[in-house]
This record gives C-alpha cells, sequence and structure tokens, in this order.
C-alpha cells in the first residue's frame, strides 16, 4: 500500500486544477491518473512535467506509438511499474499489438543484458563507431 498522498480535483488548488483540466482535456479522459493527483502536491512541479511530457510525446518526427514503446522500454530498464503499466497502456491504445509488445520487451532486455556484459567488460569503443 503507498503512502503517497494524492491531491483530488475537488481538494485542487485552482491552479492545479487548470493542470487536471488541461491533462483531462488533452487525453479525452474523465479524471486524471494518480501520477498527476501525486504530483500536484507540488503545483510547480505538476506543470512543468506536464509541460514538458505534452512537448515531448506530442507527434512529431516520432509517431506517437514509438514515443511510448520508447518510454514503455526505458521504464521497464528503470525498474518503474507505475510507468510500466501506464505506458503499456497508452501503447495499446497507440496499437501496439501482442506481438510488438513481445518484441519491444525481447529488445530492452537483450539491450539491458548487453549493456551490462559491455559495461562490466569495460568493452572499449570501436574507432569506426566514433
Amino acid at each position: 500500500m503507498s503512502d503517497a498522498k494524492m491531491i483530488e480535483y475537488r481538494d485542487a488548488s485552482p491552479e492545479v486544477r487548470a493542470v487536471f483540466d488541461d491533462i483531462k482535456k488533452s487525453r479525452n479522459v474523465p479524471d486524471v491518473n494518480n501520477f498527476w493527483k501525486v504530483l500536484a502536491r507540488d503545483p510547480a512541479t505538476l506543470k512543468r512535467i506536464w509541460e514538458s511530457i505534452k512537448e515531448v510525446m506530442a507527434p512529431g518526427a516520432l509517431d506517437p506509438l514509438t514515443k511510448e514503446m520508447i518510454y514503455l522500454a526505458v521504464s521497464v530498464s528503470n525498474g518503474c511499474g507505475y510507468c510500466i503499466a501506464s505506458h503499456t497502456a497508452a501503447a495499446r491504445k497507440a496499437g501496439m499489438s501482442e506481438a510488438v509488445f513481445g518484441e519491444v520487451m525481447a529488445v530492452t532486455g537483450m539491450a539491458n543484458e548487453t549493456n551490462r556484459l559491455a559495461n562490466g567488460y569495460r568493452v572499449p569503443i570501436d574507432d569506426n563507431l566514433t
């Protein structure tokens, strides 16, 4: 059980409500996720993180599904259970199939293993890679 205090909309300051309203509108959801409710304890951090996520996750050179899969892979690598759940759901909503999920997990696991081996052995970087 978590001890994280969450700020519900009804208890939020006008500043927090404005961010919550933007999240709900942008994501077309009836309520914000627990992540945002916990961050609302610090309205400046809530606003800063939301603005950054909107910018980074907006469509650009990478499509939204690719961005979600990258976010998922990093979340797995960092061991963030909350982010794994959140970005798996977002990637599935953006069109990630079970087969694609399996490949993302395989690549993530392989990258983690080979990264650790390269670091452990202190493998020098090849001249043609720099």
